[in-house]
């Protein structure tokens, strides 16, 4: 019987499912950089001037890229940089720093100093086709532009790994501030690529991430996702990405589980208001103001009227069972749902790293 390890918060969960169930095992490919390597490409930023790393979002890459910064400057004996995050996600961005290192909360919305420098891994997203450093902006600071970005979705399905006209917007109001990027490109067993400059020229990294994540494999019927880290799965509006990057190889009646720990709880807005009946699907279409995570109730309605989602989490079955969901309570329910549901023969196909991968 196959011993499949999935993420799930910080933890891994072990999937056992017998050998004719298991259709194929799918995980991110890519060829790893070695310490050298991202070293050789890290000194080229020029220590010796004040900077200010905001880390948008903790991940094993990141807190790589941080340590072998901190050990250059070590090395040159330059001071460390200085460390920000949003307040939410302090404690677990320090739990990963450098041992003497110390982290201030970035609580400004002020984008205009230019020490500011952003970090991040780079992703799918089913509105701009890449989660970037642009895209992470817009969605933080940029509450106008991000309705001007909504209104420009190429239509109410999932559009990840296309460059959209939502991405031009993200481009633009990233255009708008004299501030440097670290976008990382990485695979479940470590950093890929990453490159350094203004946002709007980083991006530039996705045809790296194109390379390797991308997967024809054409339609099955039952699927397990887990997104392969836990910042991907920390709420669910962030996990749904992981789904939207595999939808299109889930033939229509089919079935999806997606195992996501959500310990953030819904992380959106218009999650929330659906839940609560305060706003539905139809106020979705042509809103005259944008609330957080639109795009993916959007989507994720649309999508329920192709293949039936299922969903491994620690979240309330109150809201799972309102957004039209299967509350699963564990990895065993979900494949024993999967083979009452879909017959004891079933072939599942398991997807051990959603965020970076691409299945068509």
């Amino acid at each position: 019987m196959p011993e499949i390890w999935l993420n799930y918060g910080i933890t891994d969960v072990v999937l056992d499912i017998r050998a004719e169930n298991l259709e194929q095992k799918i995980d991110s490919d890519g060829k790893v950089l070695d310490d050298a390597a991202i070293n050789e490409k890290l000194i080229t930023i020029d220590l010796t001037k004040p900077m200010e790393l905001v880390v948008l979002h903790n991940s094993k890459s990141i807190q790589k890229i941080i340590s072998s910064l901190f050990t250059i400057c070590e090395q040159k004996s330059l001071p460390f940089p200085r460390i920000l995050a949003e307040k939410k996600i302090m404690n677990l961005v320090k739990s990963g720093l450098p041992e003497g290192s110390s982290i201030n909360e970035f609580d400004n919305a002020d984008l205009s100093n230019s020490n500011l420098v952003f970090i991040g891994e780079l992703e799918f997203d089913g509105l701009f086709g890449y989660e970037t450093i642009c895209s992470r902006l817009i969605k933080k600071f940029g509450q106008e532009s991000m309705l001007s970005a909504y209104a420009k979705r190429k239509n109410n399905i999932p559009s990840p790994g296309q460059l959209t006209e939502s991405f031009d917007e993200a481009k633009k109001f990233a255009d708008n501030f004299e501030i440097k990027a670290i976008e990382i490109v990485a695979n479940s067993q470590g950093i890929v690529d990453f490159s350094i400059g203004h946002p709007s020229e980083t991006v530039l990294s996705t045809k790296t991430l194109e390379s390797f994540a991308i997967k024809d494999i054409g339609h099955h019927k039952s699927m397990i996702i887990s997104t392969g880290k836990d910042s991907s799965n920390d709420n669910l509006g962030k996990s749904l990405s992981s789904l939207w990057n595999c939808a299109s190889a889930v033939q229509n009646g089919g079935l999806a589980i997606l195992v996501a720990e959500c310990k953030s709880g819904l992380g959106s807005d218009a999650l929330q208001q659906y839940i609560e009946g305060r706003l539905t699907v139809e106020q979705l279409r042509n809103p005259t103001k944008y609330i957080s995570g639109m795009e993916d109730l959007l989507f994720l309605s649309e999508i329920q009227k192709n293949f039936q989602i299922g969903l491994v989490s620690i979240l309330p079955d109150y809201y799972v069972k309102k957004l039209n969901m299967v509350s699963l309570s564990g990895i065993k329910p979900s494949l024993d749902y999967i083979l009452k549901t879909q017959g004891n023969r079933q072939k599942v196909v398991v997807v051990m790293d959603g965020a970076r991968v691409l299945l068509r």
